[in-house]
C-alpha cells in the first residue's frame, strides 16, 4: 500500500496570500508521524511563471516526503525547468517519472505555451507510452496532468479542459494497470470516470472554485477566496484500488 498526497494551483506570486497557504498545506504534510511516498502537485504552480516566483516554490517545497510536480497553463516551461527543478532551461515538455517497488508515477505536461487549455502533444504520449512499456503489467500506474481530459459539467473550466484526450484514452485502453488519473485546474475537489478508470481532481489551494449553481453568472462570482486551502489524499492498494480522502488545512500559525 502506498499513500500520496495531492494538491494543486498554488498560484505562488509576490503576495504573502498564495505563499502562506501554500507553507500551510506543506507544514500540515511535514507534521504528519507518517513518511508519504510522494506529494503530487499537478500544476499552477505559479501565477506568472516568474522566476521569482518559482524561487519562492522551490523553498515551499522543500520536504521530506518525495514532490512530484508538473505544469499547467499559468507555468512556462523553461523557468520552471531552471529555477524551480535546477535543470537546463528548455522549452520541451516537462515530462517525470517516480519509480517504486510498489506504484509508478507519470507526471505528463498538458500544457500548451501561450494557451489557458491542454493537450497531450505527441512527444509527451510516445514518452508515457515508454514508461508503460518499461512497467510490469502488474505494477500499478498513477497518471498527473494539469488539464482534465474530460468534462467536469462546470463551463469555465470545460472551455479549457484537455483536448484531444481520445488519444490519452486509446494508450489507456492497451495498459490495464493504470489505476487512476490525478489532475487539478478546477480549484475544486471532483471524482469521475475517463478511460475506464477514477479522474481524481484536487483541490485548490490558493481559491476555490464556486459551481454553476452556486453563484450568478459574474466573473467575481467564480471563487471563493475565504474557504481553506484543501489537498487530496490517494491510498493505493497492490491490487490497485485507490480510496481517495480530503482534508482542508488551517492557515492559522
Amino acid at each position: 500500500m502506498i499513500v500520496i498526497a495531492h494538491l494543486s494551483d498554488t498560484h505562488i506570486d509576490s503576495e504573502p496570500r498564495s505563499i502562506e497557504r501554500t507553507r500551510a498545506v506543506m507544514r500540515y504534510l511535514e507534521e504528519l508521524p507518517y513518511d508519504l511516498d510522494a506529494v503530487l502537485v499537478t500544476g499552477d504552480i505559479t501565477d506568472h511563471g516568474l522566476p521569482a516566483e518559482y524561487e519562492q516554490a522551490r523553498r515551499l517545497f522543500s520536504s521530506r516526503h518525495p514532490v512530484m510536480l508538473c505544469p499547467g497553463n499559468h507555468d512556462r516551461r523553461d523557468a520552471f525547468r531552471t529555477h524551480l527543478l535546477g535543470q537546463t532551461s528548455s522549452t520541451a515538455p516537462v515530462n517525470q517519472v517516480h519509480r517504486s517497488a510498489d506504484a509508478v508515477i507519470a507526471m505528463c505536461d498538458s500544457s500548451v505555451p501561450g494557451k489557458d487549455e491542454g493537450f497531450l502533444s505527441d512527444e509527451t504520449l510516445a514518452w508515457l507510452e515508454d514508461v508503460l512499456a518499461r512497467t510490469s503489467a502488474g505494477t500499478p500506474v498513477l497518471i498527473g496532468f494539469h488539464h482534465p481530459p474530460t468534462q467536469l459539467h462546470v463551463p469555465f473550466i470545460d472551455g479549457i479542459r484537455q483536448f484531444g484526450a481520445e488519444r490519452l484514452m486509446v494508450l489507456a485502453d492497451r495498459h490495464r494497470n493504470i489505476a487512476a488519473f490525478l489532475c487539478g485546474h478546477a480549484h475544486t475537489a471532483a471524482a469521475t470516470v475517463f478511460a475506464g478508470r477514477p479522474l481524481l481532481v484536487a483541490p485548490g489551494v490558493v481559491s476555490t472554485l464556486r459551481l454553476p449553481w452556486e453563484h450568478r453568472a459574474h466573473p467575481q462570482d467564480h471563487v471563493h477566496l475565504d474557504h481553506p486551502p484543501a489537498l487530496a489524499f490517494h491510498v493505493l492498494e497492490d491490487s490497485g484500488k485507490l480510496t481517495t480522502h480530503f482534508r482542508h488545512v488551517s492557515t492559522a500559525p
